[in-house]
């Protein structure tokens, strides 16, 4: 058996993310879990080169794990503190398959708690869902690594500490619970679909990751507005290939090249819409994944049914009012053929905090501006969105719009 990088990398790839979730929960310490996962990998690329692979990789390097770790228990001297992590034997370990897999569900529920911070949140679900290092955490979410690392540290001791649960919350709970794992998963996506900032629009491996978990979690907790968020994931990444050129330009989605448009995921990001809308109420997940389904069914913008996207918006600002909404449903009631009263409702907001600083609002602004001929005022808005943009493709992007508009000599 290989002991090569590449061999060394695709075990922990397929192994480590289980592996953990189980020894956090037998360990009941996030460090203690992280050194043990560490001496087991090391553990099986030694052996099994020499022993042969066991039938049950999870199983073994979970129980390999654990045994590491109350190794280092005993040596510590917190070990009377720590008695009761003790088992006595591996037949006291649960390493049945729906427990393990439970495992993952109980972690990401411990990582989305309420009484951490969103930031924390978002921090520890890259960090011990998805496995990126310190440093590609604090990559994605615009951190030094040294302050991240902080933050993580303070958040796991806010969960020991806090006697914070490693469950899945209780039926009764769950409602309550369910829409701040949902959101942190969305920001995951987010983040990976249309960065902060750097050179690339996408980063495939966020939102890779966000869609792996949102998948886990439809499996283990079949709820609406789970399969709602899958839809949403899913349909738009499937136009993840059209959104910047081979010149690493932006590509807007009216001259995105449709061909591109990844079928086999739309038509899946349909289906799991469709089992979120058969179950009722449709919530903001499934709402959105409702408009992302219009744009997905669409095979040239021009037919583009945006009626049926000012009427989900006007649901959605209903039931879940927010400037950053109503933003995007004053755009729709601008390209559905009402310019003026799209621009008027964009004033209405212009003030709102949120808003004042977001260079998507003077993007969409100086844009419908352009479209109505109104040269001088587009200007202008598009020079505050490039004030405050920080992706360096969109920053390119306004740039030649706002020449394209500048006056011949």
């Amino acid at each position: 058996m290989s002991t090569e990088p590449s061999y060394v990398d695709d075990l922990y790839r397929e192994h480590s993310r289980r592996v953990q979730a189980t020894l956090i929960r037998l360990l009941g310490d996030f460090e203690l879990a992280e050194e043990a996962i560490q001496d087991a990998f090391v553990a099986a690329v030694q052996q099994w080169p020499v022993n042969g692979k066991p039938d049950n990789p999870t199983a073994w390097l979970i129980r390999t794990g654990y045994h590491c770790g109350i190794d280092q228990i005993r040596q510590r001297s917190t070990a009377r503190r720590r008695a009761h992590l003790l088992l006595p034997t591996d037949e006291a370990l649960d390493l049945e398959p729906t427990t393990i897999e439970d495992d993952a569900l109980r972690l990401l529920f411990t990582c989305c708690h309420p009484s951490l911070s969103m930031e924390a949140r978002i921090a520890l679900t890259l960090r011990e869902m998805c496995g990126l290092t310190t440093e590609q955490v604090a990559s994605a979410l615009l951190m030094k690594p040294t302050t991240l690392a902080q933050r993580i540290v303070r958040a796991k001791r806010k969960i020991r500490d806090a006697h914070i649960p490693y469950a899945v919350p209780t039926q009764k709970e769950l409602p309550e619970r369910l829409p701040d794992v949902l959101q942190v998963i969305y920001l995951v996506f987010n983040e990976g679909y249309s960065r902060s900032t750097g050179a690339s629009v996408v980063d495939i491996s966020l939102t890779q990751e966000a869609m792996r978990l949102g998948n886990e979690l439809a499996q283990l907790l079949p709820k609406g507005e789970v399969f709602g968020l899958m839809a949403l994931m899913l349909l738009n990444d499937a136009r993840r290939d059209a959104r910047q050129d081979n010149d690493g330009e932006l590509v807007t989605l009216d001259a995105q090249d449709r061909r591109l448009w990844r079928q086999e995921d739309i038509q899946t990001g349909i289906a799991w819409l469709e089992q979120a809308l058969a179950l009722t109420p449709a919530g903001y997940y499934t709402l959105q994944a409702s408009i992302a389904a219009v744009h997905a069914q669409a095979s040239h913008a021009e037919q583009t049914d945006w009626g049926r996207i000012v009427r989900l918006y006007d649901a959605l600002c209903r039931r879940f009012p927010s400037p950053i909404l109503a933003l995007n449903r004053a755009v729709a009631i601008a390209m559905n053929g009402a310019p003026d009263t799209g621009l008027k409702l964009l004033d209405d907001i212009a003030h709102h905090p949120q808003i004042s600083r977001y260079h998507l609002f003077y993007a969409a602004k100086a844009d419908l501006l352009r479209r109505q001929g109104q040269h001088e005022a587009a200007r202008s808005a598009y020079h505050q969105a490039l004030q405050l943009a920080t992706l360096t493709p969109e920053k390119r992007f306004l740039l030649k719009r706002l020449n394209e508009l500048e006056p011949a000599p």
